[in-house]
């Protein structure tokens, strides 16, 4: 993960090092941030500090973090299920999990997660390695996910997201006030010619509009809600970040500082409407605020 730059804000100030870095690297406990503390991977303004300082406004808190190892053996998370029938079922995937195994990646994933709660997912004829997957998430993004259960089901899900007939609501934090408060991003997204691994807004691109609208302004950032009208790779971050507006905790399209205690992009897919494959009729499933967005909203609002 390398290093960790935080800039203390004024409402987390006057409190000591471990215990800042405690709420702020949640989930990490106070034993572990002392442990950092004391091996000399914690420097403040450029000075190595003991738990004990006091953290002043300002500060600038530097953190050398390794990339904790995949798991490669125990029982996969729980996954929380939204919704489901004989056909399908949608669940709340968490930040911090990957959808399937792919570049390079053999650790826990969504899949291997559903596979170990319903193991008839990978006796149901679709690819055995992603079984029944028809959309994705971002690893870093939480929220709803639907997932067929048969090959026909499996089919028309996938044909509703090739014809845009499905609505997909997200919330994301984002940096500063968007003007207008309420708009349409349309811009083509491509591979980044300088970064394979990011996208950008490319004049070669494939076509992309995003619709936002302002929900709350706090004093350096935003909560709003985001439509998706295409469903591009890093869409709504790539979209954001184009016009100055990087969505909060995005540590690859935005900017590398504390806020109130994001550790990963504030990116939710709140609510997800489609026509269900047997009946037709709209079904619409959410899922609540995940807790670590919950908590920054909640410095945000007291602050």
């Amino acid at each position: 993960m390398g290093s960790m730059e935080l800039v203390a804000s004024a409402d987390l100030a006057g409190q000591r090092l471990d215990k800042y870095l405690a709420q702020t690297l949640a989930p990490l406990s106070r034993s572990a941030v002392q442990k950092l503390i004391s091996s000399g991977d914690v420097t403040v303004n450029g000075d190595q500090a003991r738990a004990s300082y006091i953290v002043a406004e300002g500060d600038r808190v530097c953190v050398a973090l390794t990339e904790p190892e995949e798991p490669s053996g125990g029982q996969p998370p729980v996954i929380s299920i939204l919704y489901e029938d004989d056909v399908l079922l949608v669940v709340d995937k968490p930040a911090g999990l990957v959808v399937h195994e792919g570049s390079g990646h053999t650790g826990h994933t969504l899949v291997s997660a559903l596979l170990a709660m319903r193991p008839e997912l990978g006796a149901a004829g679709m690819d055995p390695r992603r079984p029944g997957i028809v959309h994705r998430l971002d690893r870093d993004t939480s929220g709803t996910l639907v997932v067929a259960k048969t090959p026909a089901s499996l089919a028309a899900l996938q044909r509703q997201f090739r014809r845009r007939e499905v609505s997909k609501r997200y919330l994301a934090l984002v940096h500063g006030s968007p003007a207008p408060a309420r708009a349409a991003i349309e811009a083509p997204i491509g591979r980044d010619e300088t970064n394979r691994a990011r996208m950008s807004v490319a004049p070669g691109g494939r076509s992309a509009r995003t619709e936002y609208e302002t929900l709350e302004r706090f004093r350096d950032v935003s909560l709003i809600s985001v439509n998706l009208l295409t469903g591009r790779t890093h869409q709504i971050r790539v979209h954001m970040a184009a016009i100055g507006h990087p969505v909060v905790g995005d540590r690859t399209y935005g900017v590398r500082r504390d806020t109130f205690g994001a550790r990963r992009q504030m990116l939710h897919a709140q609510r997800l409407v489609i026509a269900h494959p047997s009946t037709q009729e709209p079904l619409t499933c959410e899922a609540p605020v995940p807790d670590d967005m919950r908590r920054v909203l909640d410095r945000l609002r007291s602050a």
